[in-house]
């Protein structure tokens, strides 16, 4: 009698778990499954119109795989792309948009596709705005600026004529100038603490990778001031005609005379 209650017991803890199993189950149910690929194209740029872009971007990855090989499907992974950017997630935003640059290279929104790109890596903190505030670039920084700098270029080079390339020149031109002022800032604080060979170092990097830009006349005036610091006239001389040569309404850096450390003036 024992054995048959234990096995009624039994069968009701296995026939429980099954109806338990079954109702998770049924609760895991896609809600789009019946959709149309139009259905969910439209619901997910409502999603899109509301800001939820975590929403929309699950949408618009139900939409590419249920779409595949059509021009939705196309439109639906470089609007994923764009949802996944502004909802925080650019490492997922770039690859998405690499995938889709691979492949579909002759598509007629590469040219968005690459200036999107260069969004997702451009950040508008850099420059001396960001030193005001205390915020300097890091490494990780630079690199995120240059990768973009290398997607507007190549946007403005294969697609001259594209609505995307005035834009895109002005952020490279920004990109170019913040990154020479970052070197500037560093030979700068190099030369406030006397590593006069660092100073130049960085000075000479400002000029020679990013030429023409406003900073090069700083970078120069570093250099002038840390080639006299270290005692090397003639090298002091050599840079301070390229300085007048090229700014000639500057005048000519002198060392500072020095003062009693009580004196503020």
């Amino acid at each position: 009698m024992l054995n048959i209650r234990l096995s009624v017991l039994a069968l009701s803890i296995v026939s429980f778990s099954m109806v338990l199993l079954a109702g998770c189950a049924g609760t895991n149910t896609d809600p789009t499954a019946a959709w149309t690929p139009e259905k969910i194209y439209s619901e997910a740029r409502d999603e899109v119109s509301a800001g939820a872009w975590d929403r929309a971007s699950m949408l618009f990855d139900k939409l590419e795989g249920r779409a595949a090989g059509t021009p939705l499907a196309q439109q639906a992974q470089i609007e994923k792309a764009y949802a996944q950017f502004r909802s925080g997630d650019k490492v997922q935003a770039i690859a998405t948009l690499d995938r889709f640059l691979r492949l579909h290279p002759a598509s007629p929104a590469i040219d968005y596709a690459l200036y999107l790109k260069g969004l997702v890596n451009f950040n508008d903190n850099l420059g001396l705005f960001s030193f005001l505030t205390q915020q300097d670039l890091s490494e990780r920084d630079q690199k995120a600026a240059k990768d973009s700098f290398e997607s507007f270029k190549e946007l403005t080079q294969r697609f001259p004529d594209s609505k995307y390339t005035p834009d895109s020149l002005q952020r490279m031109t920004y990109i170019v100038n913040s990154l020479a002022s970052y070197e500037v800032h560093v030979a700068r604080y190099y030369l406030s603490k006397g590593a006069h060979v660092a100073a130049i170092n960085r000075a000479q990097v400002a000029i020679t990778d990013y030429p023409g830009v406003p900073a090069t006349k700083e970078a120069l005036e570093i250099m002038v001031k840390s080639y006299d610091a270290m005692g090397l006239k003639e090298l002091k001389a050599d840079t301070q005609r390229v300085l007048d040569k090229n700014f000639p309404a500057s005048t000519k850096i002198e060392t500072p005379k020095a003062s009693s450390w009580w004196k503020f003036w």
